[in-house]
């Protein structure tokens, strides 16, 4: 029996089916889920419904990721970033994959389900729907607008947080999602320019590889000075207040910055440095979110 035989009849540890998680992907969702159950409602969240909602969203979220990794093997065995996941490594089979995947999607939906409600369920399993099927395996292969149709599913976790709590969908919590949609495309753009060569070795057809860069930093300039405004909202509806209001203001303009430069005075670290920074700027932008709320009620 040669050596990688060996390594696939050993029950794998437990890391590498964390890593079929996406763990920091899924922790910022839900943080973007939390800070919509908190702004749902104008009192502290029944923990009888924040924790189920949190645990059903998680897994359904995590199944999502998995989902992912099996179906873009190919693509992950060619780029640098993702050649060390395990289904490459084969420190997981795909039907050990699959099966944990399913198992996280069935427990969270029976979660949603029992303990929370059902149109935050179907909400959810919606999403997870978007990004494991329509986006993974058709939008990502088919078009350089893929990451701008898709990124719908990565941002409806306010609105699941929303729903979670108050059993119907609003005028706000769609805002919540807008500015997570209008921010998904400068984000993974900023990577794609970064993993250019990388993503046109796979033969995807990232707008970079499709368009060129320069016409991808023209539009996540754009793009960040579109989100500057809408991140806005929450305090135009007196969903929020001056403190964020003023973190949102210097957020959006340090992302319009670093756009700029990406743009104009580019280095060989710029995209990805945008990349970074674009992921803080959303993690502190839902953060904000939440204190500046807690200020206004508590």
């Amino acid at each position: 029996m040669n050596t990688q035989s060996i390594k696939l009849t050993l029950a794998p540890n437990w890391r590498a089916y964390y890593q079929l998680t996406k763990p920091k992907v899924v922790a910022l969702l839900l943080l973007t889920a939390l800070v919509g159950m908190v702004l749902a409602v104008p009192h502290l969240p029944s923990l009888a419904l924040l924790v189920p909602a949190i645990i059903g969203i998680g897994l359904l979220s995590a199944a999502a990721a998995a989902y992912n990794h099996i179906l873009d093997q190919r693509i992950d065995a060619i780029m640098t970033r993702t050649h060390q996941r395990p289904l490459v490594q084969n420190t997981i089979t795909t039907p050990r994959a699959l099966v944990f995947a399913t198992s996280m999607a069935v427990v969270g939906m029976a979660t949603l389900f029992i303990f929370v409600n059902a149109l935050t369920a179907w909400l959810t399993f919606a999403s997870l729907i978007g990004y494991a099927v329509i986006y993974t395996m058709y939008l990502k292969r088919a078009t350089p607008q893929n990451i701008a149709i898709g990124g719908l599913a990565g941002a409806t976790p306010p609105l699941l947080g929303w729903t979670a709590m108050t059993g119907e969908v609003t005028g706000q919590a769609l805002l919540l999602v807008m500015i997570i949609f209008i921010w998904t495309p400068p984000h993974f753009w900023a990577l794609a320019i970064h993993k250019e060569k990388e993503y046109a070795k796979a033969k995807i057809p990232m707008l970079p590889v499709t368009h060129g860069a320069e016409y991808t930093k023209t539009l996540i300039l754009l793009y960040t000075l579109l989100l500057l405004p809408v991140t806005w909202l929450p305090w135009l509806t007196q969903l929020s207040g001056l403190l964020y209001l003023a973190g949102s203001t210097i957020l959006g303009g340090c992302f319009i910055y670093y756009a700029y430069r990406l743009k104009f005075k580019p280095t060989r670290k710029t995209a990805f440095q945008t990349f970074k920074f674009s992921i803080i700027h959303l993690m502190v932008l839902f953060i904000l979110l939440l204190v500046d709320h807690w200020v206004i009620h508590y």
